[in-house]
């Protein structure tokens, strides 16, 4: 089969079209045709060997796992003695690892049948920013009617679909982007939309219920500033300046601030669930929640694709298509 691989850690252009074996299955396990694969600021940050702290998961010196790719959508091709869930032929999405190839072999327990309104491209667009999203808000911040929440980076994977379901939740949200993209965040429900080139929604004396901050361009004590006496800061921006730590340190000092007040600091990093899969394929189905798509790009071109999502300004999802 043909994949993208990486010998060792480096830019997008460190990546090469090969082929190799087609994964061999566990008994747990579901070997999928792959038809789109989304690509996450995550999988960049791997393909970089970043933050260096993770370098004894990822590889020391290079990559342990050649085929990056995280987010999947394809049909069942074969499943394992053990599978239960699928048959051949299903239209399925969920996570996988090394899903830049034309097969890739992932658990049954990380997969649900691919929402009946989606392409296979926007139901790739899904996995990763969507459960972020989802546990963000609903877990983290326990959003519900009436809740106002701030989506820091509204425009971007994560934050349109932290925007959608904010308002499924029934909270008021508001999203801060950039000019270009104030219509975007309109369109998908924002009640208010802040144009951050212009506006400074730390200064203006409104207070959130829930911050989640996807960007890290502003101080603790500005966004301690714009959150309610009890609210929620939830911090979810991948600012890898800091090669060793990433937002690390950013993180436990936020940690040790937030220790001694009665505002709360929501940081997490996202668990994995099918049951969580299955409640975005539910929302998705029912019209509260759709992917927002930016660039389909051809397997091949994927270094182009990790570009352009290195680059920050990215407007929703970007995909390849294989």
């Amino acid at each position: 089969m043909q994949a993208m691989t990486q010998d060792t850690y480096g830019s997008p252009d460190v990546m090469q079209l090969k082929d190799i074996d087609v994964p061999t299955l566990a008994a747990d396990e579901v070997l999928i045709r792959v038809r789109a694969a989304g690509v996450n600021i995550a999988d960049w940050a791997i393909m970089h060997g970043l933050p260096y702290i993770a370098r004894p998961v990822y590889g020391l010196r290079k990559p342990r796992v050649a085929v990056r790719g995280t987010d999947v959508a394809g049909v069942v091709e074969a499943v394992g003695s053990t599978v239960t869930r699928f048959r051949i032929g299903d239209e399925v999405f969920g996570w996988a690892s090394g899903s830049y190839a034309e097969f890739a072999a992932v658990s049954q327990e990380a997969l649900a049948h691919k929402p009946a309104n989606l392409t296979f491209e926007q139901a790739a667009a899904v996995p990763m920013a969507g459960l972020v999203a989802l546990q963000a808000v609903r877990d983290h911040g326990k959003v519900g009617p009436g809740s106002r929440v701030l989506i820091n980076g509204a425009s971007g994977g994560v934050g349109t679909f932290a925007v959608q379901i904010a308002k499924a939740l029934g909270a008021e949200a508001t999203g801060v982007t950039s000019t270009r993209n104030l219509d975007l965040v309109r369109s998908i429900g924002a009640d208010h939309v802040i144009d951050y080139t212009t506006e400074d929604f730390t200064a203006g004396g409104r207070q959130y219920d829930v911050i989640l901050d996807n960007v890290s361009n502003r101080s603790l004590a500005d966004l301690r500033a714009a959150l309610a006496p009890n609210g929620v800061l939830i911090p979810n921006g991948g600012n890898f300046s800091n090669r060793w730590l990433a937002s690390g340190g950013r993180i436990v000092r936020a940690l040790v601030v937030f220790s001694v007040r009665s505002q709360r600091l929501g940081n997490f990093l996202v668990a994995m669930r099918q049951a969580d899969l299955e409640v975005l394929k539910a929302m998705i189905e029912a019209g509260t929640v759709t992917p927002v798509m930016d660039r389909t790009y051809p397997l091949r071109d994927l270094p182009r694709a990790m570009h352009h999502v290195g680059s920050g300004h990215a407007r929703g999802k970007v995909v390849i298509s294989v």
